[in-house]
């Protein structure tokens, strides 16, 4: 009968296949991406230069006035000056989403 058979056990290689595939997704969805978005933000940070317009992750916009080792001198509206980290720069003029922007992407995805 049918329902008297013992379950086989599956073989070791798809086991091991199974974990590995399930390693280069994760590698290829997860790590990989996160790598470069890590690398990009670097890059900004070390090429920093005087009239940059950014974004702190706080959210405060402003230019960059003077770039020191490890901080810039960021002018805010009102001609205020306030000293930060370069670390907590997370965005440059050319790369905040806009409307022209929004709306090409949105237009793009539309297509797709």
């Amino acid at each position: 009968m049918i329902f008297l058979q013992t379950p086989t056990e599956p073989n070791g290689w798809t086991t091991y296949a199974f974990f590995g595939a399930m390693l280069l997704v994760f590698y290829f969805f997860m790590i990989r991406p996160q790598n470069k978005k890590r690398k990009k933000l670097e890059e900004l940070r070390n090429n920093l230069k005087k009239g940059d317009s950014v974004q702190t992750i706080g959210g405060i916009h402003g230019k960059v006035a003077e770039v020191k080792e490890t901080t810039i001198l960021l002018q805010v509206e009102g001609g205020v000056k306030l000293i930060v980290e370069k670390s907590a720069v997370s965005l440059d003029s050319s790369t905040q989403l806009t409307d022209e922007t929004a709306g090409n992407a949105a237009m793009g995805a539309a297509k797709k």
